[in-house]
């Protein structure tokens, strides 16, 4: 049986999940029996900033963890209603996860509040940071360039392509597409 002390939580909105949060998935799988994700702002989707639903970024999640070879039953997915971020928060972490030790995160207000609740908080290896970003990826999405799908796992752009994603974002950047809308 899998303890506190054997467990990690990482959190993130995953919109969409990319190669900066599959280095920490990594990393996290490296250093711990079981790996908690939370997919944050889980109640959001279809706006600029949340494209995805949180059904779309779990699948997203466990497709990239079988790419990766990677095994799902050291995985636990819990998904989080969109919450102001505050140590109040903490608290609805606690009550839809199972119990965990170690966070790990790059965000330095998620570090602050789970430190101020008595976590310990590790910070994972940065890698690319600055293209590995969510905003970077929907806004190359949003131009009509190609160059996102070097940013993601391949897994990843296929649900995006399937679930017709790529049109999704651009209407959400007010980007209006020929011969995507019907005329009656």
């Amino acid at each position: 049986m899998v303890g506190v002390d054997d467990r990690c939580m990482m959190i993130a909105r995953f919109q969409p999940l990319h190669y900066g949060h599959f280095n920490v998935i990594k990393y996290c799988y490296e250093k711990f029996k079981e790996v908690i994700i939370i997919v944050g702002m889980a109640s959001q989707s279809h706006t600029p900033e949340n494209p995805f639903t949180a059904g779309e970024r779990i699948e997203m999640i466990r497709e990239t963890i079988k790419w990766a070879k990677l095994p799902l039953d050291k995985l636990i997915t819990v998904t989080l209603p969109t919450l102001e971020v505050s140590r109040a928060a903490v608290h609805y972490v606690k009550l839809y996860s199972p119990p965990f030790k170690y966070v790990v995160t790059l965000n330095p207000i998620i570090q602050r509040i789970f430190i101020e609740e008595g976590y310990h908080v590790i910070q994972p290896p940065i890698v690319e940071r600055g293209n590995y970003r969510g905003t970077v990826i929907r806004k190359l999405i949003a131009n009509g360039s190609d160059e996102w799908k070097k940013l993601v796992p391949p897994p990843v752009a296929e649900i995006i392509e399937r679930i017709d994603g790529i049109n999704r974002i651009r209407m959400l950047y007010k980007e209006k597409l020929p011969g995507y809308y019907v005329t009656v």
